[in-house]
């Protein structure tokens, strides 16, 4: 989705006056504990950065330590930034060390996961999570980050950020394109607590309706990898968003069917599909045939909850923040749709 079908982004607010109550919490729909806000960030706040997955040198963060900064908070730059264990940042027990670090330190008000890649389910549950539990905090990221996201709702009953993280942070502002520019800028007001509010312009193949619920979801393929463990999505009566990269159409496909046969679609709120970056077939021959919409459309074709395409989320320049584990309502018009987060 280009920026011209973007409407409106983050900045638009309806009745975003003063922070919500530290500890503010959403009834998760199914029958456990509500899920707790965390308390939003105020100027001079301590942000950490950790590296739970994939390895990041310590020069490709500094963008997003210049930028934090601007925005007057301060960063503690974790262990791990800069360690290397082959694909990861650091060894399991380091980067387990350094999270845990940051998940304990009451100073630390929020955590900005430094880049996904592969690692976090390797030390999710080795995570002591006591101390998360009586001060919870902000934890930001997306792609392997999903782990985390999906681990805090269905376990812990933390809110966490969907978001961009470290690398997509320009490294000159003036000369960053618009769409990375609003994208960043939507992370700030998350932290900040501002409410959330995204239009854009109907995609094909959209089924029309309106939604109420907790906003879950990520990565698909993380998603489905997660299947059967304690960190396992509940998706009734929620607004499940999905994206993914680097997947051939056959293998979204059988994700599709992942998530229809073990009933996680069966009393969804709502859809959202994200950004899906198709992997091309290197044999013409293996052509799936299927777009991503006839992938969808079928498996949802027997539910009438409502299934917008081309939401500003994934692998993309135009990600936008989005707060998991909190209500929102989901419109889907002809022409228009919204994501609401809902006070």
């Amino acid at each position: 989705m280009n920026r011209k079908n973007f409407l409106q982004s983050a900045a638009v607010l309806a009745a975003a006056t003063g922070f919500p109550a530290t500890g503010k919490a959403f009834n998760t729909g199914d029958n456990r504990k509500p899920v707790r806000i965390p308390p939003y960030l105020k100027k001079g706040d301590l942000i950490g950065i950790s590296s739970p997955a994939g390895y990041l040198k310590v020069e490709d963060i500094q963008s997003a330590v210049a930028g934090l900064k601007e925005w007057g908070y301060e960063t503690r730059v974790g262990d791990t930034i800069g360690r290397r264990d082959y694909s990861f940042g650091g060894t399991d027990e380091e980067r387990l060390a350094d999270f845990q670090r940051m998940l304990d330190d009451p100073s630390v008000k929020a955590i900005l996961c430094a880049r996904g890649g592969y690692g976090a389910v390797r030390i999710i549950d080795r995570l002591d999570w006591k101390a998360f539990r009586k001060h919870p905090k902000w934890i930001i990221g997306f792609s392997d980050i999903t782990v985390f996201h999906s681990h805090l709702n269905r376990v812990i009953d933390v809110a966490s950020i969907h978001s961009k993280m470290c690398s997509g942070f320009p490294e000159d502002w003036s000369k960053a394109e618009q769409i990375q520019v609003d994208a960043i800028l939507s992370l700030k007001k998350a932290i900040e607590g501002e409410q959330m509010k995204y239009e854009f312009a109907a995609a094909e193949g959209n089924k029309s309706g309106v939604a109420e619920g907790i906003l879950i979801g990520g990565n698909l393929r993380t998603l489905e990898t997660l299947t059967g463990s304690a960190s396992d999505i509940h998706t009734e009566g929620k607004i499940l968003f999905v994206e993914d990269v680097g997947e051939y159409l056959y293998s979204i496909d059988r994700m599709f069917w992942n998530l229809d046969r073990s009933g996680k679609l069966a009393k969804l709120k709502g859809l959202v599909v994200g950004g899906f970056r198709i992997k091309p077939p290197s044999d013409p021959e293996e052509e799936f045939g299927r777009t991503i919409q006839q992938i969808v459309l079928e498996k949802t074709a027997k539910y009438k909850f409502p299934v917008c395409f081309d939401f500003p989320v994934g692998h993309q320049k135009n990600n936008f923040a989005v707060k998991c584990g909190v209500r929102h309502r989901l419109e889907v018009k002809d022409g228009l749709c919204s994501l609401t987060e809902i006070r």
